[in-house]
This record gives C-alpha cells, sequence and structure tokens, in this order.
C-alpha cells in the first residue's frame, strides 16, 4: 500500500465519532462500534484482575509486576493500525511508557475480546500481523461462549498454549504467577 492512502485512511479514522473505533489491516479500513456491555465487562475485569498485580515494578508473589498493561493502546505496525482491547509490555522491553498517541513497540501480550461484529477481524486479520510483529501472547476471550483462549508464538506461528472456559480458576501464559477467576469477567 502507498504511503499517500495510508495517510487517507488514517485520516479516515480521525474522523469517526468517539462511539466506533477504526483500525487500518493490509490496507482495509475497519470500523467497530464500541463494545456491548458482554464485551466491556469481560475487558474491565480482566484489566481489574491484571492491573492490580502484573502492572507495577517487580515485587513478590501477590504483586509480581514487571509489567505496562493499558486499555486500548493505538498500536502502529508499518502501514497498519490495531487497537487491541487491551496490551502489555514487559518492563524489561520497555522500562518506561513513551508520551505518544501511538506505539510501535510490539507488545508481549495482547488480549482480543470477541463480539459478533470483531470477532473475524480479530482471528483472521489481526493475528497474523501480531505475529508477523513479534506479539509472545494473545488472549481471545468470548464472553458470549464464556471462554478463553491462550496462544503463544513459537516459531512465527500461533500454537494454543491453553484453552478455559465457564467457571474455571486459571493461571493463563504469560500471567502463571496469578490465579484468575473467569467467572468475574462474564455478566449473570
Amino acid at each position: 500500500m502507498k504511503s499517500g492512502t495510508r495517510r487517507a485512511l488514517y485520516e479516515e479514522i480521525e474522523r469517526l465519532p468517539e462511539n466506533q473505533v477504526g483500525e487500518i489491516v493490509a490496507g482495509e479500513l475497519y470500523v467497530s462500534p464500541r463494545p456491548a456491555s458482554p464485551h466491556a465487562r469481560a475487558t474491565s475485569a480482566i484489566g481489574s484482575e491484571l492491573f492490580g498485580r502484573f502492572d507495577g515494578p517487580l515485587n513478590g508473589d501477590d504483586a509480581p509486576g514487571g509489567w505496562w498493561l493499558l486499555g486500548e493502546p493505538e498500536l502502529h505496525f508499518g502501514d497498519d493500525v490495531l487497537v487491541p482491547d487491551l496490551a502489555g509490555w514487559r518492563r524489561e522491553r520497555m522500562p518506561s511508557i513513551p508520551d505518544v498517541a501511538a506505539f510501535t513497540l510490539a507488545p508481549d501480550w495482547v488480549c482480543e475480546v470477541l463480539s459478533k461484529s470483531t470477532a473475524r477481524l480479530d482471528r483472521v486479520r489481526k493475528l497474523p500481523v501480531y505475529a508477523r510483529e513479534g506479539v509472545g501472547h494473545i488472549w481471545l476471550v468470548d464472553p458470549q461462549l464464556r471462554t478463553l483462549e491462550v496462544y503463544r508464538l513459537e516459531g512465527g506461528r500461533w500454537v494454543v498454549a491453553s484453552t478455559h472456559g465457564g467457571d474455571d480458576v486459571v493461571s493463563a501464559e504469560p500471567f502463571q504467577a496469578a490465579s484468575l477467576a473467569l467467572p468475574r469477567w462474564w455478566l449473570d
């Protein structure tokens, strides 16, 4: 894709209303609505569980730390512009959070919470970009099916590290140091 085309698409993203999220993948603009309550609940609960334990300096067993965690960061990878629901960088790779509107350093972990309007984009279009950029782990969370799929990047390909669902309490890569209660993620 020509850089002028990317600029034009990015200008379209900038003109979107606040209730929409724009992403550019392989030269194509994708516009999604802001998430519905099951999606928003899952994202908030996951963030709540992880931020308190991992977003900080290395501390110990209760709060292992060592990560920077952000909600909906804008990621610029060449011509691709992605906005995952959650992303995390190990502090050893990104010692401080830069004061930028968009990140060019690939995260070490990404969480995509699936919805009817985004599942195909997240699985089919975005996963290859995350692999190309070297993101180490991806979580795909489906609040309707109440599932967590954990993927690890090995040799440039996604490998299923684990799958969980329903009322499971899990220790999932790359956050194995903590138990996460999946029931907190779902709407009743």
